[in-house]
């Protein structure tokens, strides 16, 4: 079962998703010189509806085993010891530990 984080994380990259095309497309108004500025207003106030895990800065990688969100590798999506711990239990295809 995961944490409150990772499921406020799934939340948020959906909430991304969904909203990701609408968001841009406000966001060019809104910072568009050429435009009037009573338009451009008008996409800010628009902007300014959005929830919160609409913005893709609330996105955080997380690692999917334990929820931490710090020494992510990106490729596996584990955390550093996450990652060092199913490495060893070669549950990681293609990795080995490093001997020489």
């Amino acid at each position: 079962m995961p944490n409150a984080r990772v499921l406020r994380d799934i939340k948020a990259r959906h909430g991304v998703n969904a909203n990701e095309i609408l968001r841009r497309a406000y966001l060019y108004v809104a910072r568009n010189q050429t435009l009037p500025a009573q338009v451009r207003f008008q996409a800010q106030l628009q902007l300014n509806t959005f929830g919160r895990y609409t913005r893709p800065t609330t996105v955080k990688n997380r690692c999917i085993e334990s929820g931490r969100g710090r020494g992510i590798i990106s490729e596996f999506g584990l955390s550093r010891y996450q990652f060092r711990l199913k490495a060893l239990a070669d549950e990681l295809p293609g990795v080995h530990k490093a001997s020489w």
